[in-house]
C-alpha cells in the first residue's frame, strides 16, 4: 500500500525562497543606488589629484600622472591664504549652533512630547511653518540688522542664526523620539525626588540618545554647508569654510583641480563626522519604525 507525499513542505518553502528572492533583489538595488551617489564623489576626488590640464580635458583623462598640486594651492604651501582660519569658524559656528540647538529643543520636545502642552499639534506646524519662508526673503532684514548692531563679520551672529534655523527641524525630529521614552520610568524618577533638569539630563537623554546623536549630526551638516548668510554676512574675520571654497572659482585660468581639492577637504569634516556616528544615526532616524 503506498501512501501520497503532501506538498505541503513544498507551499511552505515557497513562499521563503520569494522572499530570499526579494530580499536580493532589494539588496542589488540598494548597491546599485550606492555606486551611483558614489560614482560623482570619487570622480571629484580623483579629480583632485590631477593637474589642471588634464583636469580639464574633455572628457577628463584619467590614466595619468596624479600630483598633489590642487592639495597644495588649497592648503596654501605656495603661499596663499591659508584656510584654517575659514575651518576654525565653520567649527565654531556648527558645533556652537549644534550645542545650543540641543539645549533649547531637549525642553520643547519634551513638553511637546512627554508632558504636552494645549494644542501641542499646532505648535509643531508652527515649528514647521517657519521652515516655509524662503531664506533670501530674510536676507536683507537680518543684514540691516547685524549692520545697525555692529555685528557684520563676527561668527557669533552665523551662531544665533544657525541656532535659529535648525531648532524648528531639532524640535520636531526629537519630539518623535522623545515619544517613545517609557512615561513609567520618567514617572519613577519623579517620585525618587528627581526634579525636570535632571530628569532630562539623566533618565531621558540617555534612553533619547540615538534620536538626539542624529539631531545632532543632521544640526551640524546644515550648520557647515550653509553658504547664503555667510557669505553676504561675513567678510575676513568670520569667513567660513564654504565661502573660502567660492574664492578658488575665477573667471580666467583653470582651477577644476584646485576646486575639487578644496571641495573633498571642506566635505571631509562632514563625512567623518557622518562617518564615526552612523550606528547612532540609523537608529536615530529608525526610532519608533518598530514596535
Amino acid at each position: 500500500m503506498t501512501t501520497a507525499v503532501s506538498p505541503l513542505p513544498v507551499a511552505r518553502r515557497s513562499p521563503e525562497r520569494a522572499r530570499r528572492r526579494k530580499g536580493a533583489v532589494l539588496g542589488l538595488a540598494a548597491w546599485l543606488i550606492g555606486i551611483i551617489f558614489f560614482i560623482p564623489i570619487a570622480w571629484m576626488v580623483l579629480t583632485s589629484f590631477h593637474s589642471e590640464p588634464d583636469a580639464a580635458t574633455n572628457p577628463p583623462s584619467i590614466a595619468v600622472s596624479l600630483t598633489l598640486d590642487g592639495y597644495r594651492d588649497f592648503f596654501g604651501v605656495g603661499g596663499g591664504a591659508s584656510p584654517w582660519p575659514a575651518f576654525a569658524n565653520s567649527a565654531v559656528a556648527s558645533i556652537g549652533s549644534t550645542l545650543c540647538v540641543l539645549v533649547l529643543a531637549l525642553p520643547a520636545a519634551y513638553a511637546l512630547s512627554i508632558r504636552r502642552v494645549r494644542k501641542w499639534t499646532d505648535v509643531l506646524f508652527f515649528f514647521l511653518s517657519t521652515k516655509m519662508l524662503p531664506v533670501v526673503a530674510g536676507l536683507l532684514p537680518i543684514y540691516l540688522f547685524a549692520k545697525n548692531v555692529d555685528m557684520l563679520d563676527n561668527i557669533w551672529l552665523l551662531v544665533i542664526l544657525y541656532t535659529s534655523m535648525n531648532l524648528p527641524i531639532a524640535v520636531w525630529m526629537m519630539q518623535s523620539f522623545l515619544a517613545e521614552v517609557p512615561v513609567a520610568v520618567i514617572e519613577a524618577a519623579q517620585m525618587d525626588g528627581a526634579r525636570l533638569p535632571t530628569v532630562l539630563t539623566r533618565v531621558v537623554a540617555p534612553i533619547a540618545l540615538p534620536g538626539i546623536a542624529a539631531t545632532s549630526l543632521i544640526c551640524f551638516i546644515f550648520s557647515w554647508n550653509e553658504l547664503l548668510f555667510a557669505r553676504v554676512l561675513t567678510g575676513v574675520v568670520a569667513q567660513t569654510a564654504p565661502v573660502f571654497l567660492t574664492g578658488f572659482i575665477t573667471s580666467q585660468g583653470l582651477f577644476l583641480a584646485k576646486v575639487c581639492a578644496a571641495s573633498f577637504a571642506v566635505s571631509l569634516p562632514v563625512l567623518a563626522a557622518g562617518f564615526a556616528a552612523q550606528d547612532k544615526l540609523v537608529q536615530g532616524l529608525s526610532l519608533g519604525a518598530v514596535k
